[in-house]
């Protein structure tokens, strides 16, 4: 009998060791001790005219999206997608993207509600670095991973904005990630620690930084059943975007293949951004060309010079054809059935 429990004992033993060993190997030791999170600091971000020019330039043209994804959204009988009136950045939920677990706050400078206890350092840290004001790491689908190549200037510029903004009381619930998603987010966070700046010398420097700001490639490049992206199917579209009881369309492909957008000229690329439409085609109100239409036509240049320089991927995606399984992307989208496996 003593031998029975002196083996049960190792066993156990070795059971623990495996999950506080093992485990952490897997997936490393944040999801258990937190997420990465400097200290903050007491800086604060002057005022200046420029400073709030470029963040109203910045966030009214999408780059940052923060309009679209911290702003109630409204349907209209046309099929097409509003901000509510008077509730601009005021948070939303995103249930009716299907995360009904993700709450965007309030980022208007309402001292209940909103950001206006914040300091200017925990609204840089949350937006750079993905820690909340009270140091919780922000789940991914806010794309701080993407902002954290952000420009100094840039991001104070940003800050400045946002605590220009007219106050909007907007009473929310708070994200709730469920387990264990929110132990493995704590992975995510990645503390910025010297100055950045962006390397704008070229045309298509220039575009990669807008586009990186502007969040294209989160809905222009699929992920697998992992939520991890697929790099080889870098901009070339295919990405399921629901909202509420509308249609489900997918993510045009942006590559210069031949089944993305070879065809488009630099002229083609702006009148498009511009007006919603291919011609005579109008694009679905999910691309928020309401905010990229803001740009100015030098930027939308930089955009499309980088674009093009894209590697192309053989990716057909059409969102008039029935939703059918893709051998190239591994998922379900409009014509998904021409494409071949490694083609």
């Amino acid at each position: 009998m003593r031998g029975w429990k002196k083996a049960l004992a190792v066993a156990a033993g070795l059971l623990v060791a495996a999950v506080v060993i093992g485990l952490p190997a897997m997936v490393g030791i944040r999801p258990f001790i937190g997420p990465r999170a400097r200290p903050l600091t007491d800086r604060t971000f002057q005022a200046t005219p420029e400073r709030l020019a470029r963040g109203k330039y910045l966030i009214t043209s999408g780059q940052p999206p923060c309009m679209m994804c911290h702003s109630p959204i409204e349907t209209t009988p046309d099929g097409g997608l509003v901000i509510s009136a008077g509730k601009e950045f005021s948070g939303r939920s995103f249930d009716l993207e299907g995360v009904p677990f993700l709450v965007a706050p309030n980022l208007t400078p309402d001292p209940d509600t909103g950001i206006g206890t914040w300091t200017d350092d925990q609204l840089a840290r949350a937006i750079r670095e993905g820690i909340s004001h009270d140091g919780r790491a922000l789940f991914p689908i806010m794309p701080y991973q993407k902002f954290h190549d952000m420009s100094d200037e840039d991001l104070a510029s940003v800050v400045v904005y946002l605590r220009s903004l007219p106050p909007v009381r907007h009473e929310l619930a708070k994200t709730a990630v469920p387990f264990p998603l929110n132990r493995l987010i704590n992975a995510a966070p990645e503390p910025v620690a010297a100055p950045v700046s962006a390397d704008l010398s070229t045309p298509e420097k220039r575009g990669a930084y807008i586009a990186q700001m502007a969040v294209c490639a989160d809905c222009h490049t699929t992920r697998d059943d992992k939520g991890n992206v697929r790099s080889a199917m870098a901009f070339a579209g295919g990405t399921a975007m629901p909202f509420g009881n509308r249609k489900v369309v997918y993510s045009a492909n942006l590559t210069p293949s031949v089944n993305g957008i070879p065809y488009y000229t630099e002229g083609l690329f702006i009148e498009t951004v511009r007006t919603g439409k291919v011609h005579s085609r109008a694009l679905d109100a999910m691309m928020p060309w309401q905010l990229y239409r803001n740009m100015t036509d030098q930027d939308l240049k930089d955009l499309f010079a980088y674009l093009k320089t894209l590697k192309p991927v053989d990716h057909y995606v059409d969102n008039s054809l029935p939703p059918t399984f893709c051998a190239k992307c591994g998922l379900t989208h409009g014509g998904g059935e021409r494409n071949k496996k490694g083609s």
